[in-house]
């Protein structure tokens, strides 16, 4: 069951946002966000099969994908998704399923649809981030993972001052710099078939986290051997 939110985020301004961002994204957050994507690509293929990104935007991590791995990408940006198709042209990406035009939080697949669903710097920038989790949640198979790159805010210091400064200006940017982990934290503790499994720092400067949730299998809870690395 979705919690109501008060969203300060709206698909307009996000699809607007990404379709400034689309010719300089690679350019601009390529090399930035590198880590992140290998370290969430290596976290999906522990698990494999059918896995769906969120947030795909250009494209710039399917490459990095093995062969084996079968892939779905959708972005609310058209522009970033064109970029996407012309990677997956240009690269003879085989594994790639499709590309759509979708709205993270209104999911066009059935139940139980993927083994993995990846979303790298996505959940700071929807509208309604518990209720995109809600759905990610639905389209994964039992025994299937959540994995996230994310940004995480703090609770309080200077840091915090600044986030709180500059979230005006973000918004127009098409994102959040207000996000604690106590949120996800929330959403996992209100959500029964869900556990996180790890959470852990991500460059540049430990500003985000790997996050990855479990979705309990047929005998209805996850392997306790991945959860070892988890968060408190």
């Amino acid at each position: 069951m979705n919690i109501p939110s008060n969203p300060d985020l709206d698909n307009v301004t996000v699809a607007k946002a990404y379709a400034r961002w689309a010719p300089v994204y690679d350019l601009v957050f390529g090399a930035v966000f590198e880590r992140g994507r290998h370290a969430a690509v290596t976290a999906a293929e522990q698990i494999g099969g059918r896995v769906l990104e969120v947030g795909v935007g250009t494209g710039i991590s399917l490459p990095l994908y093995s062969s084996n791995c079968r892939l779905c990408g959708v972005d609310i940006s058209a522009p970033m998704l064109r970029k996407a198709q012309e990677r997956v042209t240009e690269l003879n990406l085989a594994n790639v399923e499709g590309l759509w035009v979708m709205d993270a939080e209104h999911l066009s697949f059935p139940d139980n649809s993927f083994d993995v669903v990846v979303a790298q710097y996505v959940i700071t920038t929807v509208p309604n981030p518990e209720a995109t989790l809600d759905e990610f949640a639905r389209v994964l198979k039992p025994g299937g993972q959540i994995v996230l790159v994310s940004r995480i805010g703090t609770e309080a210091g200077l840091r915090r001052s600044l986030e709180h400064w500059f979230q005006p200006a973000a918004r127009k940017l098409g994102w959040r710099t207000e996000f604690s982990f106590a949120r996800y934290a929330r959403w996992a503790a209100r959500t029964p078939d869900m556990q996180l499994i790890e959470r852990r720092a991500m460059p540049p400067f430990g500003h985000f986290n790997l996050i990855r949730f479990g979705k309990h299998g047929a005998e209805g809870r996850v392997d306790r051997s991945q959860a070892m690395q988890a968060a408190g």
